[in-house]
């Protein structure tokens, strides 16, 4: 175990699942934690609020000034920002014919615009301190497609491929940025109200078969979310952390099965692939 002594971490979901087994972890260990959440009094009801090392505050994701503001109180707080975890989203289920225009964009504004926001808001920190670390919660679902829940394939691709660019734009500042992809793990996440279902149903497309699985998963899932929240405070501490950490046997075969069998097919195409060019 590394020395995780000093640090000072911003969290975003901090109220429950991974957040809040993160915000534990550190406040044992001496971190100091602004833990955000739609509501600070779900985080205050579950940690002990007498530690001078916690702030936890209320904040929207989606409103930009919000964040700005959370960040700047952190700042002031505790002096500093070492580490970001932009942790808040939820998943939102059905068939893309049946997810409205509406549906999408909200789950767009928190899962993919929330994220942004933080990181363009912690930035100017980081640059002028020439340090510190983001971690993006993105998803096995992230790396490839599922029947009835492209919104959420679709946020957690956006974060992986948006966490690539950042990693390298931010390099020059010795800033890092590690994708956290998790499979299935033992969350709130897939409870009751945990996730949301398109309303416009189209019977053809079964969705309800897709909720009925998430809801028969619930409680049962495989992954300690202990563990995951050690392990990320770990990551925290290398020299040259992973830019993708895959959390959980199942989402590791998911995705080297799924990158094996896109090289198979992209090979199988290769010749048409390569005659487009002028002769």
């Amino acid at each position: 175990m590394t020395d995780q002594k000093g640090k000072v971490w911003f969290i975003t979901g901090a109220s429950s699942g991974f957040g809040l087994e993160m915000v534990k972890h550190l406040l044992s260990n001496g971190n100091k934690v602004a833990a955000t959440s739609r509501d600070h009094r779900k985080i205050e009801e579950k940690i002990d609020t007498g530690s001078p090392n916690l702030l936890a505050m209320t904040i929207d994701i989606t409103d930009e000034n919000d964040v700005k503001q959370a960040l700047e109180k952190t700042v002031k707080n505790f002096g500093q920002i070492d580490v970001v975890v932009n942790n808040a989203g939820y998943m939102h289920l059905g068939s893309l014919e049946e997810v409205s225009a509406i549906e999408f964009h909200q789950s767009m504004n928190v899962n993919v615009y929330g994220f942004l926001h933080v990181i363009r808001n912690a930035m100017p920190y980081f640059r002028k301190q020439r340090h510190g670390h983001i971690f993006n919660f993105a998803s096995s679902a992230g790396y490839s497609g599922d029947d009835n829940a492209g919104a959420y394939n679709a946020v957690k691709w956006a974060i992986i491929g948006l966490s690539e660019a950042l990693c390298k734009e931010v390099e020059p500042f010795n800033v890092k940025v590690t994708i956290v992809s998790p499979g299935l793990f033992r969350t709130n996440f897939l409870s009751k109200g945990g996730f949301s279902v398109a309303q416009n149903r189209i019977d053809e497309y079964n969705t309800q078969q897709k909720v009925d699985l998430m809801n028969q998963f619930s409680g049962h899932q495989p992954g300690n979310p202990e563990k995951l929240a050690e392990i990320v405070v770990d990551i925290a501490e290398e020299e040259n952390p992973p830019l993708h950490l895959l959390m959980g046997p199942d989402a590791y075969e998911r995705v080297t099965a799924y990158y094996r069998s896109q090289l198979a097919a992209l090979e199988k195409w290769k010749d048409v692939s390569c005659s487009t060019n002028y002769e």
